[in-house]
Order: C-alpha cells, then structure tokens, then sequence
C-alpha cells in the first residue's frame, strides 16, 4: 500500500514565500482609479512567483501533494473588482502547469467556509458557484484539472439537518456540471459526520475526502472499517488515488484545533483500518507547521517496522 503525503500553501523555511499576499476591497478602494487595476496585478505576480519557487522546492523534496492557496488573486470574486486574472498572467499559469505535469504533482484548492450549497438565501449559493468558478479558472489556466480537486464541507444545518440536505442537492444543480466533476466533499467536526457525508457524495457521484481528526471529534454512530471502503470507491469514476486529511488535536480541551505536528499514536488506528483495504491512497496534512509537520510524519511512519520509505514523502506501508 502506497501512501504519498503533501501539505497546505506554504513552504516554511523559504524565505518570504507566502501565496496569499493580499489586498482588501478597503484598501483597493481607496487607490486613484488608475492604480488600481496594476495594484491588483503586482499583488498576484508576487503569489503566482511564490507558488512557483514552493512548487520547485515541492520538487526538490520529492512533495507530490501540494494545496494551492486559496489567496493566489486578490478580489477576484468581489462584485465591485472583478478582472481578467488570467489573460495578464497567461504564461505564469502555464509554466505552473508545465511543472506539476512534468513532474506528475497532485494539486487541489480548498475554497473557504462561505463556499457552501445549504443557505436558504440564494446570493450565498450565487456566491459559491462563482467562487467555485474561480477556482476552476486558475486549474484550467495551468491545465492541471485531470490531476486536480476543489474540496468543500456541506455546510451548517440551519436548525433541520433533513430538510437542508435536501437544499444542498437543489443548490447544488446551480454549479455548472463541468465545475461539480472536480469537486470534493469532506466531513466536518461538528455537523455533518463521515455517514451524512458519504451519503451526499454518492448521490452526486462526488468522491469524499475523509478528514480522519474531523472523524475522531464528530464520530456519531460511525465506525470508520464499515466505511472506509465506501469512501474510498467514490473515486472510482476519476483516475486517481483516494485522498485523506490528516491533523491531530492541538490538546484535550482544544480537541478540534489542529496541532503544530502530527502525532503518530492519534492516527495509528486509522492507518490500521486503511492497511486492511490495501489501496493506495494519499494524506494531506493540515497542521500548522505545514512542510515541516509533514516531513516529520513521513519520518515516523517510516521508523514503523515494516515500512519502507519511497520517497522524500512516500511510503511502502
């Protein structure tokens, strides 16, 4: 069973590498007319320059997982600032899409909290498909969407968690299809655990991510060796490898926090359960020290006897 591991946005160690320099509607505003449209393209050429020099050390690691940042164009989605963010940067895109093909990286985005298809109120759900669209624009611009995914949560509950899933499958009909094809769903910590979600995903024939610490802090009747499989088939209408979200609780009362690193003992059992399938399948880990945290995991795993490493972050497991 082969597992690959990657991170979220930001390499620490680089210097000065952050993704997600921005710049608020505040702020734009209050530049002359003139500036403004430049302003909003200095801002993305330093991320789209910063992606690359992560990209490239993701190479040199031999990193084959990597989450954009969701930060890369400023006010892209903003109703009183939209431009064309790809035509200026036409050749940067693809030389990003040239690499991570080369190079054969798996990429996604994580569109934010407000991206979601269960609102009662139809601009929330407007919102979502073009934030969605945006998304969809920057992977068609590095022709990487074969290898890519967009990955959401549901959403809340609005107080009648029945009749709001019935509103995510209505909304969700607002997406274009071309855009739904490479999206993902995952459960969440508080309100829709891994059975909801699952259930969602094969309705839609969207594959689930399954967030294993989300798991662990909203388990409900769920005991994941019943589910695992199911999860992971929802991939089997795209070519490629399951993927799972992987953190550990930064303490026993901030049980949902997602920690500096990874503790090995937290997601033993779920490794245990996975070997059983023996499917590859590939781990994003969002702690907070991102490249480093990951690095420290795939060291460990390693230490595990009977492991056999691959890779800067691969196992044999």
């Amino acid at each position: 069973m082969k597992i690959r591991f990657g991170y979220v946005a930001n390499a620490l160690g680089l210097w000065d590498a952050s993704p997600s320099k921005t710049l608020t509607f505040a702020r734009y505003s209050k530049l002359p007319k003139e500036d403004r449209l430049d302003t909003l393209k200095s801002v993305t050429a330093k991320n789209l320059h910063h992606t690359k020099r992560i990209i490239c050390y993701n190479i040199a690691h031999e990193i084959e997982l990597y989450r954009f940042s969701s930060m890369l164009v400023p006010l892209a989605t903003h109703p009183e600032a939209r431009w064309d963010f790809v035509t200026p940067f036409k050749e940067e895109w693809k030389e990003l899409g040239r690499l991570i093909n080369k190079y054969k990286l798996r990429t996604s985005f994580h569109p934010g909290q407000y991206t979601l298809f269960t609102s009662p109120r139809s601009e929330v759900t407007r919102n979502a498909v073009e934030d969605m669209e945006y998304h969809y624009q920057m992977l068609e611009a590095m022709g990487v969407l074969d290898t890519s995914i967009m990955n959401i949560h549901i959403g809340g509950a609005y107080g009648d968690k029945e009749q709001t899933l019935v509103r995510f499958h209505e909304n969700l009909k607002s997406l274009p299809n071309e855009v739904q094809y490479y999206m993902t769903l995952e459960n969440d910590d508080k309100t829709y655990d891994v059975k909801e979600t699952l259930e969602a995903c094969e309705k839609e024939q969207i594959p689930m991510i399954l967030d294993y610490h989300h798991y662990m802090a909203n388990k409900g009747e769920v005991e994941l060796e019943n589910y695992l499989e199911r999860i992971f088939d929802t991939w089997n209408h795209r070519d490629l490898a399951p993927k799972v979200h992987v953190s550990s609780p930064k303490s026993a009362s901030a049980f949902r926090s997602h920690a500096d690193l990874v503790d090995l003992q937290f997601i033993l059992p779920f490794l245990k359960i996975a070997k059983e399938l023996g499917r590859d399948f590939d781990i994003m880990i969002e702690a907070k020290q991102k490249n480093l945290a990951m690095l420290q995991l795939v060291e460990d795993i390693s230490n595990i006897r009977g492991v056999k490493r691959l890779s800067g972050a691969s196992v044999e497991y």
